[in-house]
């Protein structure tokens, strides 16, 4: 007996002693903090950078026609002119025009692929979605130019394609993956009881999905359009290639247009360093960036909103 356990006591291995649970405690919301803290401090560092480019260009441009004139040409042999009113509308042209076409495609997909498509139909449709979101923007916009472009040129009756049509077509298909995606997520996390009861009091199940659940899920919703087209508004390669680029004024969908995002791409690869033209691209993407932060802001603000509304 005395050697058996001379033996257990000679094969048993000691413990690694660990970290308590406090200190683990500690050290994950240490981690957590110090990638939040760094999110924060990129994005103030860009914010800061994209200031102190933009600045240097209103020694020479006059703020306020940059932001309400109608001509944006840098290389006039006359004048040069930094309206940027052009590049905004044309941005939002297109941007809508994508939302006019994802949102409701998004979320009746969603919508589907939550209640109604059996498990082997969402094995099949999930996939491709997914696969729809690694298509590369470039690739989307040469389908824009041999596919898409010469199919509105001819419906349309235009000498070609390159429009904010097309543009908006694209980018409504880029911006799908991430509506369906959020929206069927969204969709999903609604508690089953709600099914149930409206079911019990005779509901069918589309009355069920559409006034019930979508109506539950609205917050979710609400982010996964705004994630849509923050991602539309930040595309630059499919528009850069199926919008035709002309920086006038665009009277309707049918015209070319250029968009904030494209103008920089085209011309910052061309212009000369520490110049007035150089400065007014930082001050481009400047504006840009806040457009995005007043849109997530604003989204911020109605899903807090709506959240007090529904307690």
């Amino acid at each position: 007996m005395s050697e058996t356990l001379t033996i257990k006591r000679e094969l048993e291995i000691p413990k690694p002693r660990g970290l308590s649970s406090s200190a683990r405690d500690k050290l994950i919301h240490a981690f957590f903090f110090l990638n939040g803290m760094l999110s924060v401090i990129a994005l103030i560092g860009i914010f800061g950078l994209l200031v102190y480019t933009a600045v240097p260009a209103f020694q020479e441009i006059n703020l306020w026609r940059f932001l309400t004139g109608a001509e944006w040409n840098p290389t006039s042999y006359y004048e040069a002119q930094y309206g940027i009113v052009p590049m905004l509308v044309s941005t939002m042209m297109v941007t809508f025009g994508a939302l006019l076409i994802a949102i409701p495609l998004g979320i009746g997909t969603a919508a589907y692929l939550s209640d109604v498509a059996g498990p082997r139909t969402r094995e099949i449709i999930k996939p491709v979605i997914e696969i729809l979101a690694g298509i590369p923007s470039v690739v989307v916009g040469f389908l824009g130019i041999v596919l898409v472009g010469p199919l509105i040129a001819k419906l349309f009756g235009t000498s070609n394609g390159l429009n904010a049509i097309n543009g908006s077509i694209l980018l409504g298909v880029m911006a799908l993956p991430t509506i369906i995606s959020i929206s069927e997520d969204a969709l999903n996390s609604v508690p089953k009881t709600y099914d149930q009861a409206s079911l019990a009091l005779g509901a069918t199940r589309w009355q069920t999905v559409i006034r019930v659940k979508i109506p539950a899920a609205m917050s979710g919703i609400i982010a996964a359009c705004m994630l849509g087209m923050g991602r539309a508004i930040g595309e630059t390669m499919t528009v850069l290639m199926a919008t035709g680029c002309a920086p006038a004024m665009p009277e309707g969908f049918l015209e070319s247009v250029r968009t904030l995002t494209s103008s920089i791409a085209i011309e910052l690869g061309e212009v000369a360093y520490n110049t007035t033209h150089y400065y007014a691209l930082f001050a481009l993407g400047l504006v840009l960036f806040v457009i995005t932060f007043l849109i997530n802001l604003t989204s911020d603000i109605v899903l807090h909103r709506y959240e007090k509304v529904n307690r």
